[in-house]
């Protein structure tokens, strides 16, 4: 069930979302500064192509010091919007009972896109 609600979310959208997060992560690593928002761009990005059976989890760093600092700077440049702009997704795909499944995901990427350092995608 997993491997037909990964190729319909692709058909259905994920690949753009995907694209779109590595097309951002590139332009952040341009720049030295830019490199860790990149890098967690490119884990949206990987979470966005194959969301279903994949969770999001604390990792081992999750409160530290840096994760807390770099997630209060994510969100204060533009963390919010990407997470809204997934809350409203997901509201949208559950309106319908066969979106629910699309909706889940779309909460899980929101998750993921308000505080995205320090968690792992197992």
């Amino acid at each position: 069930m997993k491997f037909i609600g990964n190729i319909l979310w692709l058909i259905l959208g994920g690949i753009i979302i995907s694209l779109y997060y590595a097309l951002v992560g590139l332009l952040f690593c341009i720049t030295i500064i830019g490199i860790p928002f990149g890098v967690q761009l490119f884990k949206m990005a990987g979470l966005a192509l194959w969301p279903f059976g994949r969770e999001v989890t604390a990792g081992p760093n999750d409160t530290g010091c840096l994760a807390v600092i770099m997630n209060i700077i994510w969100i204060v440049f533009g963390g919010v919007e990407i997470a809204l702009l997934h809350l409203g997704f997901g509201i949208f795909c559950c309106l319908t009972i066969v979106g629910i499944p699309f909706g889940l995901q779309h909460f899980k990427m929101m998750l993921l896109s308000f505080v995205p350092f320090g968690k792992q995608i197992s």
